[in-house]
């Protein structure tokens, strides 16, 4: 057995901060690098002076090594490393292996992907963004369907994984972020000419509507929006990250083409609810998506269903609005593979319109435990198929000993 990612991820849980919770769940694992029996672990604690980052650093090198012990894993190299919010490193701990020991090529090593060519597609060589590994895209054929909530929810139950996550808020025309994250009290900041995310609920966040007038409408031709999408993109402090997930704007408009002009992506995901109206514009937006070169990872089904509140016995019961299962016969229908369905209730609005996404990952806070749960597949489901468009963009290598 060798060290893996997963496997320093569920040791990183048994460390506690004293802020409560640990150091998975509080998104403080910004990358983890892992192959054979090395292993990089680099953290983001901006509160942690040089003393609290000692203490933690060997915390979490006992923690790694006893797991390890009780597995039977050897553990040769074991760094540490605290970074910045711009993913740079303040302090080492321990033995950090070097580039020959953990291959850049390793799917635990942040890397940059390449997406081949279609037809239609923009090159090939579309340029990626340092540091970050995987480009999401969250789009919809039409408005209303709740792509922001469903991009949101991705980009936080990635984080809780474990992942360095970033969010970038494409919908330039009716931005939704500053009300989902809780960013009314929070100002922009530039340092360097570089645009710095906000750090909220585990992922760097970043808004158009942190920089305008709330209340001004963003009346804009497409060029000036063309424009103001690649500044967010190519002027912020972005740093290290394992995800990059985009809020795209509705349609098939100027935004999606910028995107897949400006960044090499990993993959899209396509939202739609249920019924047939809906479906239609999906599909659009999925073949969009194919005419641009660029994979669809999947769908997800939003407001499957409603749950009610608990009746005096606890019990509650589910409606099908919309009609339950129409996304995912769409799926089926054009080949592309279905990620999950996430239900809608009242904690879930209450949630996003108070700026607290986090409530919506414990039963306690999120109205029962279906949410959550379906949260949870839909990350998972993501996770899989971007490992799987990964693989087969990969190309084969010979090795001769």
């Amino acid at each position: 057995m060798s060290l893996t990612k997963p496997f320093i991820q569920n040791a990183l849980r048994q460390v506690e901060l004293p802020s409560g919770g640990d150091l998975v769940s509080n998104g403080a694992v910004a990358w983890i690098a892992a192959c054979d029996a090395y292993a990089n672990i680099r953290l983001s604690l901006p509160g942690a002076d040089a003393r609290a980052r000692k203490n933690i650093a060997s915390v979490v090198d006992a923690a790694v090594r006893a797991e390890a012990g009780a597995a039977g894993i050897d553990v040769a190299k074991l760094g540490v490393e605290f970074v910045d919010d711009q993913g740079g490193v303040v302090e080492r701990f321990g033995q950090a292996p070097t580039a020959a020991e953990i291959p850049a090529d390793t799917n635990q090593s942040p890397g940059q992907q390449q997406r081949p060519s279609a037809q239609g597609a923009p090159p090939s060589d579309a340029p990626t963004l340092h540091g970050v590994r995987h480009v999401i895209a969250v789009g919809a054929g039409k408005g209303g369907v709740g792509k922001s909530t469903v991009a949101v929810l991705l980009a936080l139950a990635l984080a809780r994984k474990g992942h360095s996550v970033g969010l970038l808020d494409g919908d330039i025309y009716g931005p939704s972020l500053p009300t989902m994250l809780g960013l009314d009290a929070l100002d922009a900041t530039v340092i360097n000419g570089k645009l710095q995310p906000f750090l909220v609920h585990g992922v760097k966040a970043v808004t158009l509507g942190k920089m305008v007038d709330p209340g001004k409408p963003l009346i804009w031709r497409g060029p000036m929006a063309h424009g103001a999408f690649k500044q967010l993109i190519e002027r912020t402090a972005w740093g290290e990250l394992d995800y990059l997930v985009i809020d795209l704007p509705p349609g098939t408009g100027d935004v999606p083409l910028t995107l897949a002009q400006s960044l090499s992506l990993s993959g899209a995901v396509v939202v739609c609810t249920p019924q047939k109206v809906a479906q239609d514009d999906a599909t659009r937006a999925a073949a969009m998506f194919k005419q641009l070169g660029i994979d669809t990872l999947g769908v997800v089904e939003n407001m499957s269903y409603f749950i009610g509140d608990p009746d005096a016995e606890g019990k509650t019961k589910t409606y099908d609005i919309f009609g339950r299962g129409g996304a995912e016969q769409m799926a089926q229908r054009l080949g592309l593979p279905f990620l999950g369905a996430l239900p809608i209730n009242t904690a879930l609005r209450a949630n996003l319109d108070a700026g607290r996404p986090s409530g919506c990952f414990d039963p306690a806070t999120a109205g029962g435990d279906a949410l959550p749960a379906a949260i949870e597949v839909l990350a998972n489901n993501l996770e899989s198929q971007v490992a799987l468009a990964t693989m087969g963009r990969a190309k084969p290598s010979l090795s001769i000993s």
